[in-house]
């Protein structure tokens, strides 16, 4: 049987004007028994069109902040800059996905983008917005734990990692505020804060707040994660 083929939206630098991949979103995929193919950023919808059917799921990376103006508010000056053209090409292919039940995961910025295409709204800069104790801003290395996160009963991701506590790494500055109608919270940060959320209709449309990524070789519950989400592409 061929491997399924997973999408990764592109990362991009603005400084090199260059596009990029984190190594850690190929390998994991990699080890799940997927092909991972990094796409090219664009907002052609023809050629979005053929990227979508080319590909058996769609992995929303982490990157830039969300353009705030998708969710009505002006941008802060704690709120990095967008890339819109990250944000036009996710949400062309997010709403292609919603219509065929194509599978979707997300990553930090990928559960953000999510939200706010379903209708929620996020905190621009958590330090300001939403001071707390709990570290969501790690230093390397990030394949360790470094706060809590509780797994709600009777989600998607309780039936893959269990319902309760379990230890994740954190990089953000941003973090779903207003949860989307659409979205159901699969799990809870220690400060409160909506740490992973699905789309409960879907067979898979689901992200994570923190990094699979980074952590999946020493983390069997991460790379459980992305298992669950490569096996979901593979029955469509």
């Amino acid at each position: 049987m061929m491997k399924k083929l997973i999408g990764l939206i592109p990362l991009y630098d603005d400084d090199k004007d260059s596009y990029w991949m984190l190594p850690g979103y190929m390998k994991v995929l990699e080890a799940c028994g997927a092909l991972p193919i990094m796409l090219p950023l664009t907002m052609d919808h023809e050629e979005l069109d053929d990227c979508f059917q080319l590909c058996d799921g769609i992995l929303m990376t982490g990157g830039h902040d969300v353009d705030p103006v998708m969710y009505g508010e002006a941008p802060k000056k704690t709120s990095g800059i967008p890339c819109s053209s990250r944000d036009q090409m996710e949400a062309y292919l997010f709403e292609k996905a919603l219509k065929e039940d194509k599978p979707v995961f997300g990553i930090c910025r990928g559960v953000q983008l999510m939200n706010v295409l379903l209708g929620g709204t996020l905190y621009q800069d958590l330090p300001t917005e939403h001071p707390s104790e709990t570290e969501h801003h790690m230093t390397a290395p990030y394949d360790r734990p470094v706060h809590k996160v509780t797994v709600k009963e009777g989600t998607l991701l309780a039936d893959i990692i269990g319902a309760g506590e379990h230890g994740v790494n954190s990089y953000h500055h941003q973090a779903v505020k207003d949860l989307a109608p659409k979205a159901e919270a699969m799990a809870y940060s220690e400060d409160g804060l909506v740490e992973a959320i699905s789309v409960p209709d879907k067979t898979f449309i689901a992200g994570v707040q923190w990094h699979p990524e980074f952590a999946f070789e020493e983390d069997l519950e991460c790379k459980a994660i992305v298992q669950a989400f490569v096996d979901a592409c593979k029955c469509r």
